[in-house]
């Protein structure tokens, strides 16, 4: 059985504001509802281990991300997320980072983290991420000293999106401006359509339109 390791956010507000926040749960649901539905398994981490805070739990209309809030196995998953510190990265196929806003403040620029990411990757696995889950590749540093996104093509949450959600000032740092500075080439669409670029394992999606097509991506690949 082929199995996900997940990153999650410890960060529970909105940068430095009082602002509750997190994982966006549904990036988080609608990638790993196509993860299940092919049959994967799965492991919830975060830096600090315990319960990860989210946010976007209460989407009305949305049944994939109600249905999968409301089981069990996840919310004791959620309540009880693994330790970076207990993990071995030898047992994954594939990595994945959920956006939020909450992972700016801590995945973003965790060294553990991302070292064993680029473990990951240098050993053949994929890296997946959606939303500001790019943020979490940012400091992901390969075996020859070289950023991971110096020479891969991705996408993530655009400025436009940040004007239009009313984060543009509260945001620790401007994700798209990160992505462009780093990533060999940042590409976007109009906000809010969901867009995927993939790059030699590593699978980026733009926003949260783009979570359940950045699973099916994940799937694809595992399944060849």
């Amino acid at each position: 059985m082929k199995k996900i390791l997940i990153f999650v956010t410890n960060h529970g507000t909105l940068g430095e504001t009082n602002e509750a926040n997190g994982t966006f749960a549904p990036e988080l649901t609608h990638a790993l509802h196509q993860l299940l539905e092919a049959g994967f398994d799965y492991d919830l981490v975060s830096i600090n281990g315990g319960k990860a805070p989210l946010y976007g739990t209460d989407i009305e209309g949305d049944t994939v991300n109600s249905e999968l809030l409301a089981s069990e196995d996840f919310q004791n998953r959620i309540n009880n997320t693994i330790p970076v510190a207990d993990i071995s990265v030898e047992g994954y196929d594939a990595i994945f980072y959920p956006g939020g806003f909450g992972l700016l403040s801590d995945l973003a620029d965790n060294k553990s983290v991302a070292a064993l990411s680029a473990r990951h990757y240098e050993s053949g696995g994929i890296l997946a991420a959606v939303c500001h889950g790019p943020a979490g590749l940012l400091p992901v540093t390969l075996s020859n000293g070289e950023k991971l996104l110096a020479s891969r093509s991705v996408t993530g949450f655009t400025r436009e999106e940040e004007v239009d959600y009313g984060t543009i000032d509260k945001i620790p740092f401007l994700l798209e401006e990160a992505l462009a500075r780093t990533a060999r080439q940042y590409s976007k669409v109009q906000p809010w359509q969901e867009f995927v670029v993939e790059d030699d394992r590593v699978i980026t999606g733009q926003n949260p339109a783009s979570a359940a097509a950045v699973g099916a991506a994940m799937v694809k690949l595992l399944s060849r």
